[in-house]
């Protein structure tokens, strides 16, 4: 299966997400991978570019994470409520945020589906 770009948009429908911070960016913003951790040093240890992440973290850790590894978007999983300071810094650092009900694994499937190539070793 080749690379395929897909827009954050289309990541935020296909989820069926609520979209908490950087909605205004999401059409100008294409990824090519996925990566879901909720241990953010597997995060810090693979290379991210273009790619998003979806995490079961509701805290600002996750979205530190995300703008050190230069990951474009971050997905919340099950639901969780990010916390204020999680929305504060995305919001500072443009990163666009948002959250599903889908569970980590049901997430990652639909987007595998899709066509997004997981993040490799």
């Amino acid at each position: 299966m080749g690379t395929l770009d897909m827009n954050v948009r289309e990541i935020v429908t296909l989820l069926d997400a609520e979209v908490i911070t950087g909605g205004e960016r999401m059409d100008k913003i294409d990824v090519q991978r996925c990566f879901s951790a909720d241990l953010m040093s597997d995060v810090l240890a693979r290379s991210h570019n273009n790619g998003i992440l979806l995490t079961g973290l509701a805290n600002i850790q996750a979205v530190r994470t995300a703008d050190i590894a230069d990951i474009k978007a971050v997905c919340i999983v099950r639901g969780k409520t990010p916390d204020p300071s999680a929305v504060e810094l995305a919001r500072q650092k443009s990163i666009p945020l948002f959250v599903t009900k889908k569970t980590m694994f049901e997430a990652c499937g639909i987007l595998y589906g899709k066509g997004l190539q997981p993040v490799g070793d």
